[in-house]
Parts: structure tokens; sequence; C-alpha cells
């Protein structure tokens, strides 16, 4: 038990620490951190847009993260906010503009390439087994931390 949990952790912190490279690199071709990413990439398949804390919830940051990203990006013109007066801006949703639709396709190259070489080797079958055990494994984890009373 105590060899699968090291290999499990491991090799998901590994993981992790590639990812954050990769967001890191693209992003810094593009002038953003790397945690605009997954904002981009959310907003990229809402179109219809999302509010901050819906974007919150499918990215799994926190609220303050999400603001700030979104903030940032509203001032570079990849991002804009909807005309919704009356509404705080938290609840307002928000859609990618031209340049952020752009941005997030070139993104989109980088993070096919990163599936792509980091998948090399496994079945459709393969993929879809890993994907269903990481998920289990996350709800899981999340719903034990939330039994504990702490905040993810």
């Amino acid at each position: 038990m105590n060899q699968g949990f090291e290999a499990f952790v491991t090799s998901i912190t590994q993981i992790y620490r590639c990812i954050q490279k990769i967001k890191a690199r693209e992003m810094k071709a593009l002038d953003l951190k790397s945690t605009h990413v997954m904002c981009l990439f959310q907003m990229q398949q809402h179109p219809e847009g999302l509010t901050a804390a819906q974007l919150s919830t499918l990215c799994g940051e926190d609220k303050g993260a999400v603001s700030r990203a979104l903030s940032e990006l509203e001032a570079r013109g990849l991002a804009a906010f909807a005309d919704q007066p009356g509404r705080k801006r938290y609840r307002t949703e928000i859609t990618l503009t031209d340049a952020g639709r752009q941005a997030a396709a070139r993104m989109n190259i980088s993070i096919e390439t990163a599936v792509e070489t980091g998948g090399r080797g496994l079945t459709d079958e393969d993929r879809r087994v890993l994907y269903h055990a990481l998920g289990v494994i996350s709800n899981n984890l999340q719903a034990a931390c939330t039994e504990q009373g702490e905040e993810l």
C-alpha cells in the first residue's frame, strides 16, 4: 500500500509540475501569467459567457484568484464583462474578445501537444480508465477534506 501511495503521489506531483511549466511557458509567450490558462480555456468552452463564480468552480481556483485573472484579462483586451446594470461584477457574465479567442486558440495548440506527448503509448481505453480513476480519486479526496471541515 505504501509503495502505491509513493508512486501515486510522486507521479501526480511530477505531472502537476510539468503542467505548470507548460502553462507558464505558453503564458509567457502571450505575456500573461500561468493562472490565466484555465480561465481562457473554460471561457473558450463556454462562448455564451460565464460568471466569476462559475469560472471558479470550473477551474478549481479560489474566487480571489479568478477575480484577479479576469481583471487582468479584461485590462489586456482578452475578455469583456457583459453590460448588466445592477448586477454585481462577480455575477456578471464574461466572454472572450476576438483577441481572447485568438490567444485561447494558440493556447489550445500547446494543450493538444502536451496531451499527445503525455498520452503517448496509451490506448483510448487506457485514457478512459485513467480519467475515470482520477475523477473517482479526486471526488473521494474532496469529500474526505470536506468531511474534515477543510475548504478546498
